[in-house]
Formats: structure tokens, sequence, C-alpha cells
């Protein structure tokens, strides 16, 4: 975003402040769509669950994922003005619920609509056939997650080899299962670890297929990589790859979907902060800004991610820590910055964090999130 937007934005909304691009949201989700023609976008909004984020790629054409009642609750808005077997259509073939463990309360309120849910475990079967029966779900699978940047399959996913017995158990319980997902790690850049968990969901399909169980979706999930960096594989090589095994392995009667989330809103936002403290600590120098781990940084945390702070000031630069507002010492942003030497009042900034970032920001310490500010709506 343009350093004169930036400074605009902060005279009238001071700081800090968190301003969403929804061109670049649009053109994110177009760029998606045009290189993985096949694909779905079910968009992942726990990534950032702003109402105003999921309205714009909902009047982009999205599908969404959701992980718990309250996004459930705030993509329903968005089409609670349909005649209900409008809304109970789009919710049956527009929403996936992707969080394999729910508790029974979200299972007995989803159950009214019919949903599309994950699962991969006994217990899970059990709990969906009592509270949910009108559910269809969806297997999901142990995968590979080499490189990525979260990991996930140590928390989630069935084993490759009890697939088959899993999906043969919920047919026991009287539930359909349309299909196998799986999820690469958040933010992975090993084209790899797509290839083997496709070649893992082609076998299961042939052996459920061979035991009467027509799959008939797969949802390749999440993980698809935000560039903030020159190492990071573009989207067009990634896809590639990943569209020439979808058609060799899979044919056209099968319906794909995906879950993008860092990729489609991480280069959308950027973070604006005014350095409130400057100090000398052995001999580096220290910036204080009145944002940090707490709230918009809270990715440095949470999602194991490295953002760089820049300057609007050209100049000398030297080596700098910068620190958040609170009195908390893990309240640290970084502890090698190149920054050129600010006065206090002078505005940092830092751009491609508008994945999960202030998706996890709290009032620890008493200070307040950041601003959401919301441009080219």
């Amino acid at each position: 975003m343009e350093h004169k937007t930036l400074r605009s934005l902060v005279k009238q909304h001071g700081t800090p402040l968190f301003v969403v691009d929804h061109k670049e949201l649009r053109k994110n989700y177009a760029l998606f769509r045009k290189h993985f023609p096949r694909v779905q976008v079910y968009y992942a909004v726990k990534v950032n669950s702003d109402p105003a984020i999921v309205e714009t790629f909902y009047n982009e054409g999205s599908s969404f994922d959701v992980a718990s009642m309250q996004e459930f609750h705030t993509v329903h808005e968005l089409i609670a003005h349909l005649p209900t077997k409008q809304r109970q259509d789009f919710i049956w073939n527009r929403i996936i619920y992707a969080n394999p463990i729910k508790p029974n309360e979200t299972l007995q309120e989803l159950d009214q609509y019919k949903p599309l849910v994950t699962f991969d475990n006994h217990e899970e079967v059990k709990k969906i056939a009592k509270h949910s029966p009108h559910a269809g779900l969806a297997l999901r699978l142990q995968v590979p997650n080499t490189g990525s940047m979260v990991e996930l399959s140590s928390k989630f996913g069935a084993l490759p080899g009890e697939a088959v017995e899993l999906i043969a158990y919920a047919h026991e319980h009287k539930l359909v299962v349309e299909g196998i997902s799986f999820h690469v790690g958040s933010q992975c850049t090993n084209p790899q670890n797509f290839i083997q968990s496709l070649h893992l969901s082609a076998s299961i399909f042939a052996e459920a297929k061979s035991k009467g169980f027509n799959l008939t979706l797969l949802d390749i999930g999440g993980g698809f990589p935000a560039a903030y960096d020159d190492s990071v594989p573009a989207l067009s090589s990634l896809a590639k790859t990943i569209n020439s095994e979808l058609n060799r392995l899979f044919p056209k009667t099968i319906e794909i979907l995906a879950e993008p989330g860092r990729f489609l809103v991480a280069s959308a936002g950027t973070a604006v902060s005014k350095i409130i403290g400057k100090a000398i600590r052995s001999g580096k120098l220290c910036y204080y800004i009145d944002d940090g781990v707490y709230h918009t940084y809270s990715g440095i945390i949470f999602d194991h991610c490295v953002y760089h702070m820049k300057s609007f000031k050209k100049g000398a630069t030297q080596l700098c820590a910068v620190f958040g507002p609170t009195c908390d010492a893990l309240d640290t942003i970084s502890l090698a910055e190149q920054l050129p030497d600010l006065e206090l009042g002078e505005l940092l900034y830092t751009d491609n964090i508008g994945a999960y970032s202030a998706a996890s920001s709290t009032h620890f310490n008493g200070f307040p999130p950041a601003k959401v500010v919301h441009v080219n709506r």
C-alpha cells in the first residue's frame, strides 16, 4: 500500500492501525481461481474472521471453511436474507465445518443445516451419529507436513491404513462419508507434501471403492503459501504440480475443494504503529511501539511467523530491537531489524501481515488491539 495512503489513514484514525486492502483480497482470490480452475475455494475463516473480509470473499463467489460456531454464524449472517431452501443449499454445498473434533452442542446446532463435517476417529463418528445424524462426512487423513511453518498432523488425521475401516464404521452408524480431506501444514513451501497426500488419497479412493464405498469429494485443505520472501515458490509453480496430479489421479466427476486462507489475506494487511519509547541497551538502539505480540504481531507467538518492521524515513540504518507496549518481556517483535535513527512519534509499518495476526489480538495488560480500517471495499 502506498506510503501516502498509510500516512493519511494514520492522521485520520491514529495508531496502532491495521489496514485491510480489499482490492488485494479480490486480486488474490482471482489469482487462486485462475491457477486452480478445477478447485472450489473454501476460504479458511480462522485466518482472519473479520466480517468485512468474509463478505468480500462471499461476493467473489467463495465457499467457506469454518472451525467454530462463531465462524459459522459470521458466514450465516451473510446468507440470512436468502429463502430457507436456498440458505440450506448454500450451507450444504458451500460450507465445510473442518474442525475434526466438535463439541456435542455444536453438532446439535449444526444438524438442522445438514452440514458437511470432517472426522478422524471412532469416537467422533459416534458423536456425529447421535447429535448430527443428517451431516455428510469427510475423513481427515494424516499426511506429511515436512517443511511447513505450522505442522498439523500430530494433532489431527486418521492413519491412511485405518481410513477405509473408519469409512465402514461411519456407514455402520448410518452416516454417509462423502470423501477425503487432508492438510499439508500451514505455509507449505514443500510441494512433495501435496503430491504424497494426493497419492495417499487416490489409493484410499480405490480401496474404498473395492469395498463398496463410492467417494465423490476430495478436500486438499490449506497450506498454500503467502509470498513473505523470495524463498516462497510462486503459486503458479505449485498449482502446475498439484493440477497435474489431480487430473491424473482423480476423474472429473470428483469434486475438488481447497481451504486457502493465508495466501488470500496475508498480503492484504498492513500494520502501522508509532514509536512511543526509545533507548540504548547493551549498545543496541531499541524502539518501543504501540502494537505488539499480544495484538497485531501475535503471529510471532502463535504462527511461528517472522515480520519485518519498515520505516517511512530513508537513510542509513543500524541493527535495532523492536518491542511492544506491554510490561511482558515476551512482547518482543524483533531483536534484529535494520532501521534508521528515528524520533519518538515517528511511524513504523509491516506489510504482508493480514493472516492470523489480528485474529489473535487480546486486551492483555489493558492495551486494546489496533483499530481495523478497510479500504477499497
